[in-house]
């Protein structure tokens, strides 16, 4: 799973007609513009078209600017026109329709509100707000810790043994100084995850199985046949809303869904490290 941050960066299935013409942007993670087909809106039997007022010259030519300039020149707008929302502006793009903000600095993209001008994320990051754990009443018995250098910086993270990214997450992991890792064994992904993760967990050093498993692709020796948390660790997961490997919950409780580059990463963790 990619890393979804709180900076919108067009991905690529919003109609596929607007986003192969956005996908020259360079934006790293795929989203889709948010489209309201016609055809699919319900209407009573016999109920005429809604008629939209013909908008400002002014506010038409401020809404074109500010959408074309965020997508860099990559959508050609084909009409704007008023909602019967009031400071709502209705944007067509061939069939596909998305809405702006009269002052054309707002897009509602997928049900998620984007500020064109920073290009955050407002919705992702309300989401953050409410999704936020208290890091403290993690059951760190159920998870291994390692420690690098002083093992200051604090984090949990939550891996299944066959996830391509909790693999890559891990490479960047062992390299960071000064922090302590707390994983909890995730395995989500089928019976084979099940397995690896039973074998660990039955391991005398679980942190050198896992780092072993997980970078070189060594699996331990042992049946797997010891008592292990598995289930109470799917439990835990279940209650934090963990859908996807690997999840990440940093010292403030803030979290991470997806793999994020090393030094964004490294970025994020001292942003979100308790003070």
């Amino acid at each position: 799973m990619q890393f979804q941050s709180n900076e919108f960066r067009p991905l690529g299935t919003l109609a596929a007609a607007i986003w192969r013409r956005i996908a020259g942007l360079g934006l790293a993670l795929v989203l889709a513009l948010v489209l309201v087909p016609v055809e699919a809106q319900q209407r009573p039997a016999g109920a005429a078209t809604p008629r939209s007022e013909e908008i400002a010259p002014e506010v038409a030519a401020a809404v074109r600017a500010a959408v074309e300039a965020w997508a860099r020149g990559n959508v050609r707008i084909d009409d704007v026109r008023r909602t019967p929302m009031p400071n709502l502006v209705e944007v067509r793009v061939g069939h596909d329709i998305f809405y702006v903000d009269e002052k054309a600095q707002y897009i509602l993209l997928q049900g998620e509100l984007i500020d064109m001008k920073s290009n955050r994320n407002l919705t992702r990051e309300r989401l953050e707000d409410v999704l936020a754990i208290n890091f403290n009443e993690l059951p760190m018995d159920l998870a291994f810790k390692q420690v690098l250098g002083n093992g200051k910086r604090r984090f949990a993270v939550f891996e299944d043994p066959n996830c391509g990214y909790c693999r890559k997450l891990r490479a960047d992991l062992v390299k960071l100084d000064n922090v302590t890792i707390y994983t909890f064994v995730y395995s989500i992904l089928g019976a084979d995850s099940d397995v690896k993760a039973r074998k660990i967990l039955c391991s005398a050093d679980k942190t050198r199985a896992w780092n072993d498993m997980m970078l070189a692709g060594k699996s331990p020796g042992n049946a797997g046949t010891c008592a292990n948390p598995l289930e109470k660790i799917r439990a835990l997961g279940g209650k934090l809303g963990v859908s996807a490997t690997p999840t990440v919950f940093f010292a403030d409780g803030r979290r991470l869904s997806g793999y994020l580059p090393a030094a964004q990463f490294e970025k994020m963790l001292n942003d979100h490290s308790a003070k």
